[in-house]
């Protein structure tokens, strides 16, 4: 077995292991800005931009959210991105959304894991919360891949696995292949505004 899959075989373990041990959040103070950074989908493409994510999670949680999000970003781009918009928005928190672009483009998967990591810990290391969205791949069943639960493990983040991958596999709820509707993005905040109450 390659050494690569050896090393995510034991995070996952450890990810098992500390599965009863939920990683938790720190309550959001009145005044406190969220950064939801990522690609087309926290751009919101497929919508009108008062139905993006990150705007009905602002209505949600009644807290400024602050959507950042680059149509047909890869994960690269993110990672050369986001030093520059932590600085300008301060967020408490960032919702990272980030690697579908690597998918589509069929770029290696190690190197969006890479990129994923590098930026959950320019957050952790400017003291800002991190909440992980996973990002499934495209194709006939598609999946989310294993390195994102890894990730949150590693760092003890809270990690939303499946709502993108249950929004993109129902027609009802996307306006094309790969994006989601109006109907879709709600699903989503309301997802996460699950998870931030927890």
């Amino acid at each position: 077995m390659p050494l690569k899959n050896i090393f995510l075989v034991l995070l996952l373990a450890m990810a098992m292991v500390a599965c009863g041990k939920k990683a938790t959040l720190p309550a959001l103070s009145n005044n406190a800005t969220v950064l939801a950074f990522g690609d087309s989908l926290t751009f919101g493409t497929g919508a009108p931009p008062e139905s993006a994510y990150p705007a009905v999670l602002k209505s949600l949680i009644n807290r400024n959210v602050v959507g950042s999000g680059v149509p047909g970003e890869v994960s690269a781009d993110g990672l050369a991105r986001l030093p520059a918009v932590l600085e300008e928005v301060q967020p408490k928190l960032l919702i990272l959304c980030h690697g579908g672009n690597d998918f589509l483009r069929k770029q290696p998967e190690a190197a969006a894991a890479t990129n994923v990591r590098a930026m959950v810990k320019l957050a952790l290391d400017r003291n800002i919360n991190v909440v992980l969205m996973a990002t499934p791949k495209p194709g006939f069943g598609i999946s989310v891949p294993d390195f994102y639960a890894a990730i949150a493990t590693e760092f003890s983040i809270p990690i939303e696995t499946e709502i993108l991958r249950e929004v993109l596999t129902d027609n009802s709820l996307k306006s094309d292949l790969v994006h989601p509707n109006a109907a879709g993005y709600k699903k989503i905040a309301e997802r996460i505004a699950e998870l931030l109450k927890k």
